[in-house]
């Protein structure tokens, strides 16, 4: 198959740092024909780097959409804007690659999970976590019951977002500092975190979480720690927290740790590069993985898909769910009582 000439929509960190490196692996099969962003000295940087002409560069994305030499678009803006371009973007009826999560609140979520119905367009959600190896190697281990009948996991994510607000970091940008959508930088952060849960466990049933609220002036996030009890359509429990003020100092971290009849599965953290399983008769097995391989992952399952060799692994049907997870925990806690998730029959 020959290359798929992609437009970009928003050229920030997200395409420095995720995106591109992944289409430079892949330059057998992606070739970028055009950049749109609203601060055109950042596009005509790009521009110069990839070789565009001047005309290739713009600052409104409705205006990329008439060039019928662009077969698909790979959008990268702000959490609050995901839904609102997508749509727009989806109405052109070229295939879509669109950031996580799929839309900023509950309302456009449900109407972002059926894009991809109502505009006859393929549309892939860009969540790596369900396309990084290690936790394809965690949804196989529990799905072959490596350590026999799952019965609960603990799941602790602990970052310091505060002291990374300056600098070439994700928390360095305006919009995450001063996030126009619910939960800040806990729908931002965690709604990867459910999707690692997802995809290793099922959908998500009910949840029942509580909070720290922030102290100080600050707009990022309403609460310093959140921590989720979680019940999985196929009944496997876990709890999950999440802290964005402060640093997990002792190592072996907490991780990812899913507990089973025969023994224990443990992920200390996603760059760590082993996933470790502990059996109960004493015996340990160490399965090696390469980290942060999930934005070429997706890239490519995207370019096969396009060829007919297979099929879109997260469509914002999928996404959808991941969401609605951190929308419930949110609130959970707002209203201090279990909130139903999905109810819907577990399919065998």
């Amino acid at each position: 198959m020959r290359k798929i000439r992609i437009g970009i929509i928003g050229v920030g960190m997200a395409f420095e740092k995720l995106h591109y490196p992944a289409y430079q692996e892949l330059q057998d099969k992606y070739q970028i024909v055009a950049l749109c962003d609203v601060d055109r000295w950042k596009a005509e940087k790009w521009q110069s780097k990839l070789g565009l002409r001047p005309e290739d560069v713009y600052t409104d994305y409705r205006q990329m959409l008439q060039r019928p030499d662009i077969e698909a678009f790979d959008i990268m803006v702000p959490i609050e804007l995901n839904y609102e371009v997508t749509e727009v973007v989806a109405q052109a009826g070229k295939p879509i690659i669109c950031e996580k999560p799929l839309a900023p609140n509950r309302e456009e979520a449900e109407r972002a999970r059926d894009l991809s119905r109502r505009f006859a367009v393929p549309v892939m959600i860009a969540e790596n976590y369900r396309y990084n190896e290690e936790n394809n190697i965690l949804r196989d281990l529990v799905r072959t019951k490596e350590i026999g009948e799952v019965e609960y996991f603990i799941y602790n994510d602990v970052t310091n977002f505060a002291s990374q607000m300056t600098g070439s970091s994700f928390p360095a940008t305006e919009w995450r500092q001063h996030p126009e959508f619910p939960g800040g930088i806990i729908l931002d952060y965690c709604v990867h975190n459910m999707a690692a849960l997802h995809h290793i466990f099922g959908g998500v049933a009910t949840v029942q979480a509580f909070s720290r609220k922030m102290e100080g002036n600050y707009e990022y996030a309403p609460y310093s720690v959140i921590q989720a009890n979680l019940m999985f359509k196929s009944g496997i429990i876990g709890n999950f927290t999440f802290f964005n003020e402060g640093k997990e100092a002792q190592r072996p971290l907490v991780g990812l740790r899913i507990f089973g009849s025969k023994g224990m599965i443990y992920l200390e953290e996603r760059d760590c590069g082993i996933v470790n399983v502990f059996y109960n008769d004493g015996g340990h097995r160490m399965i090696p993985y390469k980290p942060r391989r999930g934005y070429y992952n997706e890239l490519l399952n995207f370019y096969k898909a396009a060829a007919g060799e297979e099929q879109l692994a997260v469509t914002p049907e999928i996404e959808y769910g991941d969401a609605m997870t951190v929308f419930a925990i949110l609130e959970s806690i707002e209203k201090q009582s279990i909130i139903e998730v999905d109810r819907s029959p577990v399919l065998v």
